[in-house]
């Protein structure tokens, strides 16, 4: 169920409906990059009989495990690699991507943080999709779906970093977090990132949704000539409900389910993402 449009630009694209043959643990890629991801600290037991819409039977649950606990058991997923991904390099200096999908929160987010000493301490971030950087620990990204803490608030937002080590911008929605994801709903979510003008959106079950940009200044450094693209270094991979997909610590877990994950090569317009939402909610 991808609307022709986005076909082309459709690097991976993830339904948690095709296990790798021989190893149900990793999902395979319906996108043209075949990139695989796994499905850590739970493997096939994270596929659910929750399908996000009419097209779909089953979706992604992650969460956290052991809030009391450091360690490297949350449910989360994705793929990683110290020197990149070679089969991402759609996302190799790229003009723009997107990042879509559908979410569905299961439980309370943010968690406890299980990084620190402190009972009641909590993430200031809840992590639901996005690429990594060219240089990134598991952490840092190229383009996100998150619920980020701004100026002290939670918001749903777009984060960007046009360059590798460089600084991130952010486009929050203006609206309470709580009223886009309300628990026990299935929502559709795109974030778009054009590198060329540094444009950024974020869109709900087809509408754009109101919002501002956090940063101040150029974090990613437009005011030179052009044009302007990402780095040119393949992402060290894609993560899903968490950072570090390489399974080397915990930071961010989202206690939710997800589907029909889609990362793009190219900062698409509304239109196609309200086709894109209308093809599988059309009755």
């Amino acid at each position: 169920p991808v609307h022709p449009s986005l076909r082309k630009h459709l690097a991976a694209y993830y339904d948690f409906e095709h296990p790798v043959r021989g190893d149900p643990a990793r999902e395979r890629d319906l996108g043209f990059s075949r990139t695989d991801i796994g499905l850590v600290g739970g493997g096939a037991r994270m596929r659910t009989e929750d399908g996000a819409h009419r097209g779909s039977r089953t979706s992604l649950q992650v969460r956290q495990v052991n809030p009391e606990t450091k360690g490297n058991d949350d449910w989360k997923a994705g793929v990683h690699g110290p020197s990149g991904v070679p089969s991402l390099r759609a996302f190799n200096s790229v003009e723009g991507m997107t990042v879509m999908g559908w979410f569905k929160m299961t439980g309370p987010n943010p968690g406890l943080n299980s990084n620190t000493a402190a009972p009641d301490d909590r993430y200031g971030a809840v992590g639901l999709a996005g690429v990594l950087s060219g240089d990134s620990d598991g952490h840092a990204v190229r383009g996100l779906l998150e619920i980020i803490e701004v100026d002290g608030e939670l918001r749903l937002v777009a984060l960007g970093r046009r360059l590798d080590g460089a600084g991130s911008q952010t486009f929050a929605a203006s609206r309470d977090w709580r009223s886009l994801l309300p628990v026990g709903e299935w929502v559709f979510l795109a974030a778009t990132f054009d590198f060329g003008t540094g444009a950024m959106a974020l869109y709900r079950d087809g509408r754009r949704l109101d919002g501002f940009y956090t940063v101040p200044g150029d974090p990613w450094d437009l005011s030179g000539p052009g044009p302007h693209r990402a780095s040119p270094t393949d992402p060290r991979g894609i993560k899903i409900g968490g950072s570090f997909p390489q399974n080397t610590a915990e930071r961010n877990p989202c206690d939710c389910r997800m589907d029909s994950l889609m990362f793009l090569d190219s900062a698409v317009g509304g239109d196609r993402i309200r086709a894109q939402y209308r093809l599988v909610t059309a009755r």
